[in-house]
């Protein structure tokens, strides 16, 4: 069965999700890859990333590659241990301007998916 989302105060997020967003905006992979389980996945751009070796990778991958920032947009919360926060990322990647979804699963207070979606 599944609920509605309901709007949520991005400051009554969970840790793990505080917790990665801010290591993300920092640009600190390694203060973003602690908020998930250690068999974790990723879905972001096409591309899986499964465990906490690969997750680490792609944190840092995706902290060089592009200069951006981020801005929080909103955030629901889908289900006991479901959350969708929405970013407006801006910066020198192609296209200029993107308005990203961030689906979390959380498991045991870590974050054990994550899909990035336009």
């Amino acid at each position: 069965m599944t609920q509605n989302p309901t709007s949520l105060d991005p400051a009554d997020l969970p840790d793990a999700i505080t917790r990665y967003l801010a290591g993300r905006a920092a640009k600190d992979a390694s203060a973003a890859a602690t908020a998930f389980a250690p068999h974790a996945t990723v879905k972001d751009d096409g591309q899986t990333y499964e465990g906490a070796e690969a997750i680490t990778r792609w944190l840092g991958q995706t902290d060089t590659e592009y200069t951006y920032t981020t801005s929080l947009t909103g955030a629901e919360r889908d289900a006991a241990d479901r959350y969708t926060v929405h970013q407006r990322l801006e910066g020198n990647f192609p296209g200029g301007r993107v308005d990203l979804r961030f689906r979390f699963a959380l498991a045991h207070g870590l974050i054990s998916e994550l899909t990035i979606a336009p």
